[in-house]
């Protein structure tokens, strides 16, 4: 169980630097994706964007 959040964090953590990148493509600005401001800086919960992300691994992954 605690490894599986450890790459959940870890998958998100890479995903927030690749933000500003992938954004150009159009990820991050799914449905489910949060972007809101507080305490004067903007973050983002790319949750949308990540499953469609996993399903794409996964896919490649199972035709590899």
């Amino acid at each position: 169980m605690i490894r599986w959040l450890i790459v959940v964090c870890l998958a998100l953590l890479i995903f927030s630097w690749l933000t500003p990148w992938l954004r150009r493509l159009g990820f991050g600005r799914l449905p489910g994706d949060l972007h809101f401001r507080l305490f004067g800086r903007e973050w983002d919960i790319p949750l949308a964007s990540t499953v469609l992300l996993s399903l794409l691994a996964a896919a490649i992954a199972r035709w590899i």
